[in-house]
């Protein structure tokens, strides 16, 4: 517990020193410069082409987009390979990725701004605003013969914050670990990640409301459908389509240009297609339990705030840069200093204990002990990543970003994860 308050002291003595020191002005939106001009070194970074090469030469991935920003400018922003073997469509810079899991933190931001304006405390029973969720029961038995269970009342209800930090007890479906719960949730018509059928979050979500839970609500983590709940909240409490409120309020005035659930014809070209190993050769990844070409194709009426929206490089990395300066860019203010200093605290105890992390109300956040593990960044580094192999981390401390979007499924051996992480933090030269 004493290590605990420690990190979380350092961090925010770290982080608030820096978000002062950028409040005094109003911080521009992200443009490139040279990498001296921010203390980081060309040469260094150059590494960062050999691993990418390197990874597609041996078949880990097919392609790879690359970024990485300090102190609010883009000094690395790169692509490499192909957007799509299967028709020889190089990558490019501006190339649109299904981010996934990554759209969870855009979802928290969306919730965490409306809890600033005062609509609902954080534990609040979603009941209060979803009453279908009231009386919250537990999976008790399960028979496998014909899908049928029993239940016991959970000892608490689900609260917002439950459901910000996974420990609410509802599962994922058919991502989910537990494959009764993979079972339960086909069955009852519950809607996993993304959709090109004609279903909208408010439908699929009443739907999850209606099955048993994993556990009681905060005695575990547990990768949940969680952020969807959140998205159709979001509907509730501000009286919008979950999709217009992340348009108005976050995306157009951060100048996301390319995020959305769905693609206009205009940008389909700019998709990069998800592949996967077949014989080991890339091929374009079939339709599974979820049909791959969901962002451009389709009812396009689901609105997954837990895996349904597609971006850039660029426009993630914008998304971040607003959470370094501490809530603001572009002269707009999104967050107070305050509000991201209480996303970014541990909001569920010891269950990542021994990790060198914890979780906050939207991202994993690096503690003490794993800065010390090293090549992870400074304590307070924040980060996640999606279920189509992107991924990003940010370092309030260094201010720095750094962004590597890939689209595969299925097993590969990517070692680029890591090794990017790893790549930008030695190149920082002061």
């Amino acid at each position: 517990m004493k290590n605990n308050l420690l990190n979380c002291l350092c961090f925010f003595i770290a982080f608030t020193a820096m978000a002062q020191t950028k409040s005094l002005q109003k911080s521009p939106p992200l443009t490139e410069a040279s990498p001296a001009s921010v203390d980081m070194s060309a040469e260094r970074l150059q590494r960062i082409d050999a691993m990418c090469q390197e990874a597609i030469e041996e078949g880990q991935v097919p392609g790879i987009v690359a970024l990485v920003a300090r102190k609010g400018k883009i000094v690395y922003h790169k692509a490499f390979g192909h957007a799509n073997i299967a028709t020889d469509k190089a990558m490019e810079k501006d190339a649109i990725f299904r981010i996934a899991s990554q759209s969870k933190a855009i979802t928290s931001t969306a919730v965490m701004m409306l809890w600033e304006e005062g609509h609902f405390q954080l534990d609040d029973p979603v009941s209060k605003y979803i009453p279908e969720f009231k009386n919250p029961q537990l999976l008790k038995n399960f028979r496998y013969s014909d899908t049928t269970y029993t239940t016991e009342p959970a000892e608490r209800e689900i609260t917002i914050r439950h459901l910000l930090t996974h420990t609410s007890g509802l599962g994922y479906g058919m991502i989910d670990g537990d494959e009764r719960f993979k079972m339960m949730y086909q069955k009852a018509g519950v809607t996993d990640l993304f959709t090109t059928e004609d279903i909208t979050i408010e439908e699929s979500v009443k739907r999850l409301a209606q099955l048993p839970l994993h556990h009681n609500p905060g005695d575990a983590y547990t990768y949940s459908e969680g952020l969807d709940v959140l998205g159709y909240f979001i509907e509730v409490i501000s009286g919008m389509p979950f999709d217009e409120f992340l348009q108005e309020r976050l995306f157009d005035l951060l100048g996301m240009d390319d995020t959305g659930f769905y693609l206009p014809d205009s940008k389909a070209d700019r998709l990069v297609a998800v592949q996967h190993k077949v014989d080991g050769a890339w091929e374009p990844l079939p339709v599974t339990f979820y049909d791959p070409e969901y962002p451009i194709k389709g009812a396009k009426t689901f609105f997954s705030g837990g895996a349904g929206l597609s971006s850039t490089a660029r426009d993630y990395a914008t998304f971040l840069q607003m959470y370094i300066n501490g809530g603001e860019l572009n002269g707009t203010r999104f967050l107070s200093r305050t509000t991201i200093q209480s996303m970014m605290a541990n909001q569920i105890g010891d269950l990542w204990e021994g990790t060198g992390r914890h979780y906050g109300l939207a991202f994993g956040v690096l503690n003490k002990e794993g800065e010390a593990m090293g090549g992870r960044g400074s304590s307070g580094t924040f980060d996640w990543g999606g279920y189509f192999n992107t991924q990003y981390f940010a370092d309030p401390v260094e201010d720095i970003i750094g962004i590597i979007m890939k689209q595969t499924r299925g097993p590969v051996d990517d070692q680029t994860g890591w090794k990017f992480r790893l790549l930008v933090g030695q190149a920082v030269d002061n």
